[in-house]
């Protein structure tokens, strides 16, 4: 059995939860590689993470206004997946004004993979209606 005292010093030597930039990056939906430097060469503590998603600094703000966006942005400000990203040579990072121009343009393969999009929500939507109905 743990005392009180003993209890209380094991989780007062607990260390603080940090994690790569990369994974950080991700967490904060914006391209690593157009973070700041001494972002990229540091870590992260969970709650330098909070902070900066409560109070995002100016360089943060920037990124996700302008971009460069890293590929899950991309896709779900285009509508498609990642892979249909991937099927139509989309491979790097867009800055928003990029997207908003493939937007204007509405080439063939963004109609094409936004209709594949809505026809997989449209069947998820569907198999979850019906797992509803079987269980109810």
């Amino acid at each position: 059995m743990h005392t009180l005292d003993t209890l209380v010093r094991m989780t007062s030597h607990q260390s603080t939860q940090t994690m790569k930039p990369a994974t950080a990056a991700k967490k904060l939906g914006v391209y690593l590689e157009a973070t700041p430097a001494e972002f990229r060469e540091g870590v992260v503590s969970r709650a330098e993470l909070n902070e900066l998603q409560a109070n995002p600094p100016q360089w943060l703000q920037d990124l996700r206004l302008n971009g460069p966006h890293p590929r899950p942005v991309v896709a779900a400000k285009l509508g498609v997946s990642i892979a249909g990203l991937a099927r139509a040579g989309v491979t790097e990072p867009l800055t928003t004004e990029q997207i908003e121009a493939l937007k204007q343009e509405g080439p063939e393969w963004l109609v094409r993979e936004r209709a594949t999009q809505a026809e997989v929500r449209k069947e998820s939507a569907r198999i979850k209606k019906k797992n509803a109905e079987r269980q109810a």
